[in-house]
């Protein structure tokens, strides 16, 4: 099969990213000009209350790209495949065509050098691949925790040789998570495609966050490098007071 042009051509540095589980939060998104929607994992999280991103399925992560593939007319969509569903190449080509066939016009997964026959399978089906190393949410059970990559030399390497492979093999664009700044900017000045960070510095070409973070809308826990622009959690509990007191004085 004839690969795709790469979404890469449509990416203009700075990237803008931002994660969207449903049809008004993306139409919002798309609207505002947010290049890259992604449909993350972390609705496991922010969505449906759990404590990290293990129990989502793809089931949930289809249902979730339908959602906001009606609501985008521009932006790039990416869907993640979800833990435990792309443990062979056949088995990531099958599932990465059920997200494309949501809606989503690329997949990302996790990982590093072990990622590079899924990558390349995909890629090999007219798939679009946004590959994610660092800090792999996916694997925080195992691993014990959040946490910082990059800090020694060997592991610093390791995601410098990751990425620039990921590449190769046919990715458009790399997020890299908690990555030492440096690490980061280094990653990024190896690549041709775009570096989307978060949590990683200010050198990557572009960030991407879990929209609740920005607008304020999960108040509970906001992730020390998330800058949180609104307070949505407030005016929906404002919203709600008022419309409860019209209730109390019978003004509805």
């Amino acid at each position: 099969m004839k690969a795709p042009v790469s979404l890469s051509s449509r990416l203009r540095p700075p990237v803008s990213a931002i994660t969207a589980y449903d049809y008004p939060s993306a139409r919002l998104c798309d609207e505002a000009g947010i290049q890259i929607i992604l449909v993350g994992d972390s609705l496991g999280m922010v969505v449906a209350g759990n404590p990290d991103t293990t129990s989502v399925t793809l089931e949930q992560m289809i249902y979730h790209t339908a959602m906001v593939r009606r609501g985008v007319k521009s932006a790039i969509v990416v869907s993640d495949l979800p833990i435990n569903t792309y443990r062979t190449p056949a088995e990531t080509v099958i599932n990465g065509q059920r997200l494309v066939n949501a809606g989503a016009d690329a997949v990302k997964l996790e990982g590093l050098t072990e990622q590079l026959p899924n990558v390349e399978a995909l890629v090999s089906a007219g798939i679009q691949v946004c590959a994610h190393v660092g800090m792999l949410p996916q694997r925080v059970v195992e691993e014990g925790g959040y946490k910082k990559k990059g800090k020694t030399d060997a592991e610093a390497q390791d995601l410098i040789n990751a990425s620039i492979a990921l590449e190769k093999a046919g990715a458009f664009a790399i997020v890299l998570e908690s990555v030492v700044a440096q690490v980061a900017a280094e990653i990024s000045r190896c690549l041709t495609i775009p570096t989307i960070g978060i949590g990683s510095g200010s050198d990557c070409d572009g960030q991407i966050r879990v929209l609740p973070d920005v607008t304020g809308g999960y108040p509970w826990f906001v992730p020390p490098f998330a800058r949180v622009y609104g307070n949505v959690a407030e005016v929906t509990r404002e919203a709600l007071k008022s419309y409860i007191h019209e209730i109390d004085n019978s003004l509805i």
